[in-house]
């Protein structure tokens, strides 16, 4: 699977490489403002709890989900598909929170 492509269904989790433990979720932003700062910031506060790495994929541009500056470069207006990638299985509840924040808007 090329990387940023999610042919995920909704509920559906991924392991990305059967080499590694990553697994990845896709997610749309449904909040009329996008990801913006504070929500981005949302984001990366979640990010700095995981034990490994967490990403955020867009149209094959990958950013440290725990960077608001990363995050904001991928520029995400509502209706973008994103993929969340964990690297570590371990990490598979910060990233179902993560799923949760992004579809219930970032709470706005």
């Amino acid at each position: 699977m090329p990387i940023g492509k999610c042919q995920l269904g909704e509920n559906d989790v991924s392991m990305m490489n059967n080499s590694t433990n990553e697994l990845s979720k896709c997610v749309t932003i449904i909040n009329d403002l996008g990801l913006h700062a504070r929500s981005a910031a949302k984001i990366a506060k979640l990010a700095q709890h995981v034990k490994s790495n967490v990403w955020i994929i867009k149209d094959g541009k990958k950013a440290d989900a725990s960077s608001i500056i990363d995050i904001l470069t991928l520029v995400c207006p509502k209706g973008s598909t994103l993929t969340l990638t964990i690297d570590d299985q371990s990490d598979l509840g910060i990233l179902n929170d993560l799923v949760q924040l992004v579809e219930s808007g970032f709470g706005e």
